[in-house]
């Protein structure tokens, strides 16, 4: 197996570097930042040190609930400096997911303690990490009595799994806990799926067809040493995301409104579909560049602008109609959460609720703009109920001009996380009136 970009520093001193900047993202995240936000700072660094940072964060947050709650066991009071904290979340993380490399891990970080311009903690950092070798059977049966321990995540959330999925909630949260399957949509107008897999295997790349465009790496790698990724030949896009331009049943000639529509990887594969007149929204202009730069890569063209899906109005023409809609809806992203461990720490019980009733306003303000004998794809990368089968099923009891199509690739329209795909839902509306 190969190893993590952490595991490749850990022979040299730059682990310590790594996990110094490591702990200043953990700090920012756990101050309210998201893990995309609080990487950013890294990003001036050197690709050894920046993948390695990325991968002590990912690591520390996805086992959150156990990692914190060990630091606060071994210590006599609480550290109150913030970095020096973030310093012991991220090795004791270190230690729980690779026990093998605990003299290196120990020894890295008391030396990151005075890169972090903490001296005198060198002591402290050293009597924390070795009681935890010590007492690590203990410690681990202790917290793995607690369900939020266990599984890594708030109860509010473990309990509406449970609630939804009363015989797949485990291995659901299980899922979350584990690293995510690289997957890329191969662009059928450029090449084909299997001279594809002949390319990567030329550059010695393991991976396999998953079905229609998809191929999955067996191990993950930065896109830049992808072959041909910079021509437009792939696009990194999860497996389960690749459904939503299939089941919209785009053909050559369409108006197509794809709403909500950053950073573009769905209104790329509409377009490596069928030539399709796509007009693609989303509310944050420094999201829809990023709509533009994938359009840009894959040589094909939209009519992209900032707007906000809730109010039409102000980006087409009153009256405007389309054959097919796409609504992405915002959402807790409760099935992506291996991708953003940080959003199961961020988001509230009450969150449900919210993004729900704006779901429910994207669909009431997007559903006048469906062309009679048109559809519309509701899709969400969740996999709370409220979020998706609920807010269907109102949806539809408040309009009878609205019927649901049959999914067959999907059944009952959600996907649950697992070794080949996130977590999305799909519903397809036809307007039958």
């Amino acid at each position: 197996m190969r190893e993590t970009p952490a595991e490749a520093l850990k022979t040299s001193h730059a682990l310590a570097e790594s996990m110094v900047l490591a702990a200043q993202v953990v700090c920012q995240v756990l101050d309210g930042a998201s893990l995309n936000k609080a990487l950013r700072f890294v990003k001036a660094r050197s690709t050894s040190l920046r993948a390695a940072a990325q991968d002590l964060s990912y690591n520390t947050l996805r086992g959150w609930g156990r990692v914190d709650v060990i630091v606060a066991l071994l210590l006599d009071k609480p550290v109150q400096d913030a970095a020096l904290k973030g310093l012991l979340l991220v090795a004791v993380a270190e230690l729980i997911a690779r026990p093998e490399t605990a003299h290196t891990v120990v020894h890295q970080a008391v030396e990151a303690a005075t890169l972090l311009g903490q001296p005198r903690a060198r002591g402290l950092v050293n009597a924390v990490l070795r009681s935890y070798q010590r007492k690590a059977v203990e410690l681990n049966a202790r917290i793995d009595a607690s369900e939020i321990g266990r599984y890594a995540h708030p109860q509010w959330w473990i309990d509406a799994l449970k609630t939804a999925y009363p015989g797949q909630w485990s291995q659901i949260l299980a899922a979350a806990n584990v690293h995510p399957p690289m997957t890329l949509r191969v662009n059928c107008r450029r090449i084909t799926v299997s001279d594809y897999l002949k390319k990567l295997g030329e550059a010695g790349i393991t991976a396999q067809p998953l079905g229609g465009s998809a191929v999955m790496l067996e191990r993950p790698r930065p896109v830049a040493t992808i072959p041909g990724f910079a021509d437009g030949d792939v696009s990194v896009q999860d497996a389960g995301a690749q459904h939503a331009a299939i089941l919209l049943g785009v053909q050559a000639g369409m108006s197509v409104l794809d709403a909500c529509a950053a950073p573009g990887g769905k209104t790329g594969h509409i377009l490596e579909i069928a030539d399709c007149a796509v007009t693609a929204v989303d509310i944050s202009e420094e999201r829809v560049r990023r709509i533009k730069d994938n359009l840009a890569r894959l040589s094909l063209v939209a009519n992209v602008c900032v707007g906000d899906s809730l109010h039409p109005d102000g980006f087409i023409p009153v009256g405007t109609q389309f054959d097919r809609i796409l609504i992405d809806a915002p959402c807790t992203a409760s099935g992506v959460v291996r991708r953003h461990p940080d959003i199961r720490w961020l988001r509230r019980e009450a969150d449900l609720s919210s993004f729900a009733r704006t779901q429910a306003r994207l669909l009431e303000a997007l559903w006048p703009l469906v062309r009679r004998d048109g559809k519309l794809l509701y899709t969400s990368c969740s996999v709370f109920p409220v979020e998706n089968a609920m807010q269907i099923k109102e949806f539809l009891g408040r309009h009878l001009d609205a019927e649901l199509s049959p999914l067959p690739a999907v059944e009952e329209g959600q996907i649950l996380p697992g070794s080949i795909s996130d977590g999305f839902f799909y519903a397809l509306l036809h307007k039958c009136q």
